[in-house]
């Protein structure tokens, strides 16, 4: 009898780890270190000097079973960095887990947002996510992110295969915010009134600091195709939607920076240029 030659499956190990510190009135990225697929494209300052953005490129295009990405930000005491991506993080169907983990760190003074755009996560795929977040004394923080089960357009339904998610967020060592999410596919959650409601898409965006009842009111206020809702929780103000189109999560998360960074961050919401493309 002919042994079976087992089938190879390429897995992609990504690395990927950054630093920033303030030098003088600039930020300055002053560690990048990658390994395999992951890279940021040429640090931008759009904005003038103080604030240091970084595309994250991973140029496969798509994650599979098996893949891990790790990614490591650490923002020096009163740097400021802005990270995005140029694309959708496409999750492929695959027989078993692909992993992404995120930690982030914030020293004292320092701003850090993530504002990347969405994962699509295609019927079969099978996503984790770790993402956390470590901010020291008066830390500021701007996160989103977006995700989009199954792809509508082309009539794929998440029907099979699973996203997972845990989100933990601590300041000094006290947990601020813990979060797990775990979606099956074709589980009665996606059409449930008290689940996804039918809507494939949801985002949550989570700012440190407190709004007041008429900056409330104004992001509440905001035209859109989303459904979703803001609330102000102790040092944190969480933006929640459901939509069925991942355009219009993002449209929503853009409308509220916009109206959020200047009021706590203190800076003109600009948006990159990549959005835009």
């Amino acid at each position: 009898m002919t042994a079976l030659t087992p089938v190879f499956t390429p897995h992609w190990q990504a690395e990927l780890e950054l630093g920033y510190a303030r030098l003088g009135d600039a930020t300055r990225p002053v560690l990048r270190r990658h390994k395999g697929p992951l890279r940021v494209q040429k640090h931008l300052y759009a904005e003038g000097p103080e604030v240091c953005q970084h595309i994250i490129v991973h140029p496969p295009g798509g994650i599979a079973g098996g893949d891990r990405l790790d990614i490591r930000a650490n923002v020096g005491a009163n740097a400021w960095a802005q990270l995005t991506s140029p694309g959708a993080a496409k999750w492929y169907r695959a027989t078993g887990p692909a992993f992404q983990t995120l930690t982030l760190h914030v020293e004292a003074g320092a701003t850090l947002e993530w504002l990347p755009q969405e994962n699509i996560v295609y019927a079969a795929a099978q996503a984790e996510l770790n993402t956390l977040i470590e901010l020291e004394g008066d830390a500021r923080l701007f996160y989103w992110d977006m995700v989009a089960l199954g792809r509508p357009a082309s009539d794929e339904r998440f029907d099979a295969g699973h996203f997972q998610a845990r989100l933990d967020i601590r300041r000094d060592g006290e947990l601020l915010w813990h979060e797990r999410q775990r979606v099956n596919g074709g589980d009665g959650l996606l059409d449930s009134p008290v689940g996804l409601d039918g809507n494939p898409v949801f985002a949550t965006l989570i700012v440190t600091g407190e709004i007041d009842a008429e900056l409330m009111e104004r992001c509440r206020e905001i035209p859109s195709k989303v459904r979703g809702d803001l609330t102000q929780l102790p040092g944190l103000v969480i933006g929640r939607c459901l939509t069925s189109e991942a355009l219009h999560a993002r449209a929503w998360l853009i409308d509220l920076w916009r109206l959020l960074r200047p009021a706590l961050l203190g800076r003109e919401a600009l948006p990159p240029r990549i959005w835009s493309t």
